[in-house]
C-alpha cells in the first residue's frame, strides 16, 4: 500500500511533534515535511507536493488562511486539512472557503485526526461532529454568521484589525500594500454595516474571533 504523504503546518514545534509521533504510529503515512509559517508552507508545498498537508490558521506573519489561499490559486488540486483551536463556525466556514477540505478542532481524538485525513486524501469533505453542529446551528439562527459576506482575504483582514494590528503591520504579514489594505477595510466595513474600530471588536467578540 501507497503511504499517504504529509506536511505539516504548525508554529509550535511541540504540536507537529505529536502529529508526526501519532501518524507514525500509523503505516499508512509518512510525513514529509514540517512548516513553521504559512510563508514557508507555500514554498515547501510547491517543492514537495505533499498527498496532504495539515494546516494550523494562527501563525506569525502569512497565518494558515493566507497560506490556504495561496496554495489552491496555484495548486487547485491540494488536498488542505486545518487543525486549529478555533473551534467557532466562522473559522471554519472561511477555512473552507478559502479551499480546504476538511476542518478539526486541536481537541479532537487521535482517531478522528487519521480518518479525517484519509478523508481528505480520498478527495472527501471532513468537518468534525462538534463544529458541524455549531455551523448548522448558525444556519438555524436567524442572524446567521456575519463573517459569511467575507471572502477569506476579507476575513483574514478583519480578523487583524480587531485584533489591534494596523494598515501596515497587516500589508507586511500579507506581503500586499497598506493602499490594498486601506481598500480592504473600506470594503469591509461597508459589507458589515460598521463604521468604526470599537463596532469591529464588538463585532468580532460576538462572532467568536477574539475574546473580550
Amino acid at each position: 500500500m501507497n503511504q499517504i504523504r504529509v506536511m505539516l503546518v504548525d508554529d509550535h514545534a511541540v504540536v507537529r511533534s505529536g502529529i508526526r509521533r501519532l501518524l507514525e504510529q500509523h503505516a499508512g503515512f509518512n510525513v514529509i515535511a514540517e512548516a513553521e509559517s504559512g510563508e514557508r508552507a507555500y514554498q515547501l508545498f510547491g517543492e514537495l507536493l505533499p498527498d496532504v498537508a495539515i494546516m494550523d490558521l494562527s501563525m506569525p506573519g502569512m497565518g494558515g488562511m493566507e497560506a490556504i489561499k495561496r496554495i489552491i490559486a496555484r495548486y487547485s488540486q491540494a488536498r488542505l486539512l486545518v487543525l486549529s483551536m478555533h473551534e467557532n463556525a466562522a473559522f471554519a466556514n472561511q477555512a473552507l472557503k478559502a479551499g480546504a477540505r476538511g476542518y478539526l478542532a486541536k481537541n479532537s481524538l487521535a482517531e478522528e485526526l487519521v480518518a479525517a485525513l484519509l478523508a481528505v486524501h480520498a478527495g472527501k469533505t471532513y468537518i468534525s461532529s462538534d463544529i458541524a453542529r455549531k455551523i448548522a446551528m448558525q444556519g438555524v439562527d436567524n442572524k446567521g454568521d456575519p463573517m459569511q459576506q467575507l471572502s477569506a482575504r476579507e476575513f483574514e483582514i478583519f480578523r487583524m484589525l480587531a485584533e489591534g494590528l494596523d494598515g501596515e503591520q497587516i500589508a507586511t504579514a500579507l506581503k500586499i500594500s497598506s493602499k490594498t489594505v486601506a481598500n480592504y477595510q473600506t470594503m469591509i466595513k461597508q459589507k458589515l454595516g460598521i463604521n468604526n474600530p470599537v463596532e469591529m471588536v464588538r463585532l468580532a467578540i460576538r462572532c467568536g474571533l477574539i475574546e473580550s
